[in-house]
């Protein structure tokens, strides 16, 4: 049965709070990350030190969720050193986005681009048998856990942005034991947000363009059902929805099964580093810039998957900052 939890701040108290909706049952845990390197340290699962550590105190949810409460969401995951923390994510697992990406970079129609090479190699070869290793998927990185966002909070077009738009996905949850091996701790919503005009531009620009503050949660799901999933994403702008999809995720929706991209993300020595913590996304199913919408700054930007509770808001930001070059100094 899977179980959600949360983590919430209030002042410099943080909790983990199991979601028993309307209410959020309060542990004794602070953090994610210590719920779960008490779980690797004692040999107990997160569901049996969930369950010793839960005490009759509960609250509200929806004036958290609302942002009318002194108690405020976070990513409901984080490393107490955010640079041990590695985002990253896998492209071109879904036939709808590699769509998308197809059209953003083909001159004409029957041109065959390397983003729709990229996801043919992965239906033809992405679900190797049990032990074989399969196709490597197409990879990227976004930075480190200082770039999480959580529920409510912007997601911002930096000043050398030139758009800014959503990703709705799922994305893994993972620590590294003291044993250097992964452990998937769950999965969460995510909105992995990119520049796709720039990448429109080259598809080189890739890399750059997902260098992006990017959002997680609210709630992170233990022991999700990840078959397929279906859900909504949306956006509103001035309290009217300009934009809406429903899609789909989960392994039947994909190229690419879910062990064939952990192994191919977690093969690399540095990658399993012990007590690093590594935030995954698996992969969108569509954009709403595939179907010509461009994002202004206020957008709210709706992600909802069924089975990873309520969903997740974030607006749009535009950063005003001046477009000053950085200077080197030398030593």
């Amino acid at each position: 049965m899977p179980i959600r939890i949360v983590q919430i701040q209030r002042g410099d108290q943080r909790r983990v709070a199991i979601v028993r909706e309307p209410e959020l049952g309060l542990t004794e845990f602070a953090s994610v990350y210590e719920l779960v390197s008490a779980s690797l340290d004692s040999g107990a699962t997160l569901l049996e030190l969930l369950e010793a550590a839960s005490n009759t105190e509960s609250i509200g949810y929806e004036s958290i969720y609302r942002g009318d409460s002194d108690w405020r969401l976070l990513p409901p995951i984080d490393h107490p050193e955010p640079a041990r923390c590695m985002v990253s994510g896998t492209g071109l697992t879904h036939g709808g986005s590699a769509r998308d990406r197809q059209s953003m970079h083909v001159d004409k129609p029957e041109q065959i681009t390397d983003s729709m090479r990229m996801y043919r190699s992965g239906v033809e070869g992405g679900r190797p048998a049990e032990g074989a290793v399969g196709t490597a998927p197409e990879w990227f990185y976004k930075g480190t856990g200082s770039i999480l966002r959580a529920h409510r909070e912007p997601l911002t077009v930096p000043w050398f942005g030139e758009d800014g738009g959503e990703e709705a996905e799922i994305a893994g949850i993972y620590i590294i034991g003291p044993d250097a091996v992964p452990r998937r701790v769950g999965m969460a919503m995510g909105n992995e947000f990119s520049d796709h005009k720039y990448e429109k531009k080259n598809y080189l620009h890739l890399a750059g363009s997902k260098i992006r503050t990017c959002s997680l949660g609210p709630e992170l799901v233990i022991g999700a059902e990840f078959q397929s999933v279906p859900g909504t994403v949306s956006i509103r702008r001035d309290d009217m929805m300009i934009w809406s999809k429903q899609i789909a995720t989960g392994e039947a929706e994909m190229c690419h099964s879910l062990a064939n991209i952990e192994h191919h993300h977690f093969k690399y020595d540095g990658h399993r580093r012990p007590g690093d913590v590594h935030v995954h996304y698996y992969g969108a199913h569509s954009l709403s810039f595939g179907d010509g919408i461009e994002l202004r700054s206020g957008d709210i930007m709706q992600v909802r998957f069924d089975g990873f509770g309520r969903p997740l808001h974030n607006p749009l930001d535009v950063s005003r900052v001046a477009a000053n070059p950085v200077v080197t100094i030398p030593l």
